[in-house]
């Protein structure tokens, strides 16, 4: 069975609010977390920087070039970024191109901002 690509919840009206505006719902937690989950290796970690560090779109085979992992490895790791919500990708001949999805991953970087919180 084939995973599909989540949608990351939409937390507050026009983006996500803060972890320290409002808990997060079960339902939103389990959603977000495959989100992180898919960023927690370092090797898409490593693909999504150079992804969105590109100029529009990425080749994979510019991205396969940047690591000594096989091709199956790391198109392996495209597919969880992908189904995760964090690249689209587009298939043009033999070549599949990716591109960041700006809105989830900006969802994602509002949810953890913390105003007002003071740093320990």
């Amino acid at each position: 069975m084939a995973k599909q690509r989540i949608e990351l919840p939409v937390i507050a009206e026009g983006c996500c609010a803060p972890l320290v505006a409002a808990p997060l719902t079960a339902e939103q937690a389990v959603d977000l977390a495959r989100a992180f989950k898919a960023l927690g290796d370092p090797v898409r970690l490593r693909l999504l920087s150079l992804i969105t560090s590109a100029e529009g779109e990425s080749c994979v085979c510019d991205l396969t070039a940047a690591f000594d992992l096989t091709g199956p490895t790391i198109s392996h790791h495209l597919k969880v970024l992908r189904e995760a919500g964090l690249v689209d990708s587009e298939r043009r001949g033999t070549w599949v191109y990716y591109r960041p999805r700006v809105k989830d991953l900006g969802q994602l970087s509002a949810l953890l901002a913390t105003p007002g919180l003071a740093p320990a």
